[in-house]
């Protein structure tokens, strides 16, 4: 089941509003007592349906979780989707574009809206358990960095993640100064992976996954990192790496 409706962050974007989706596990029932872990996403609309999707394909994640029966709940927010402003919400540094576009790092200002206004939401609303060890964090491209921005600097709030082709070239090849000042907690996981063919976009990206991997092994993380073989930068290709990172994250299926 997946619940959909209107919010607004008036810190970032005022009175216009956006889409939140809620994904409800198979068996749920609103007079029950049972409560289940949440797992935050990144870019909502690209998440369960089609027709909601950028570019008309979704992960169909709400189709692998009801196959699977999985009893987990899904919480996520439409991105910001005038001008730059996706990339300005999911990136905590600042950066030049490749066409010189200077785009102006609000990471920090959506994930203190995310675990100061729409976690307390969804933990009101919703039978989560809201305690970090059942808290979990997700997302692709720039919502990939921002899970690892989350995971080092929210910790306290998220004890797993799965960043999948976190869009690292934001920053060259140069080490990510939140990682590398990140105070990680020595039960956090981390799964992060990026598609073979990707790799031509960015001429630095293979150095700097390899950099981030070192990173967070450095600091005591419990890294599982993959390269996607024939993995491209699209929903489909993530929505084949599902299975993957729910697994990583704890999150097995009861069927």
């Amino acid at each position: 089941m997946i619940l959909k409706w209107d919010i607004r962050i008036p810190c970032l974007t005022g009175a216009r509003t956006r889409k939140a989706y809620v994904y409800l596990p198979v068996g749920y029932e609103e007079e029950e007592v049972e409560r289940y872990p949440v797992l935050y996403m990144f870019d909502g609309h690209n998440l369960f349906s089609d027709e909601d999707a950028t570019y008309g394909k979704s992960w169909g994640l709400a189709d692998y979780l009801d196959y699977t029966e999985t009893q987990i709940i899904v919480a996520a927010v439409e991105c910001n989707t005038v001008g730059n402003g996706r990339l300005s919400e999911y990136s905590p540094l600042s950066f030049t574009m490749p066409d010189g576009s200077r785009i102006t790092g609000r990471g920090k200002k959506y994930m203190d809206w995310l675990v100061g206004e729409f976690k307390p939401y969804i933990d009101e609303n919703f039978p989560t358990l809201p305690g970090r060890e059942h808290t979990a964090i997700g997302g692709s491209s720039m919502g990939g960095l921002m899970t690892l921005y989350a995971m080092s600097r929210y910790n306290k709030y998220f004890s797993r993640g799965a960043a999948l082709s976190p869009s690292l070239w934001i920053n060259g090849a140069s080490a990510l100064p939140f990682i590398m000042n990140g105070r990680f907690r020595r039960d956090t996981v981390i799964y992060m992976d990026y598609g073979s063919r990707e790799f031509l976009n960015h001429a630095s990206q293979r150095a700097a996954f390899a950099q981030t991997c070192s990173q967070l092994i450095e600091k005591g993380i419990n890294l599982t990192a993959r390269i996607v073989p024939g993995g491209v930068h699209s929903e489909a290709s993530w929505e084949r790496q599902i299975p993957y990172f729910m697994h990583t994250l704890g999150f097995f299926p009861s069927r």
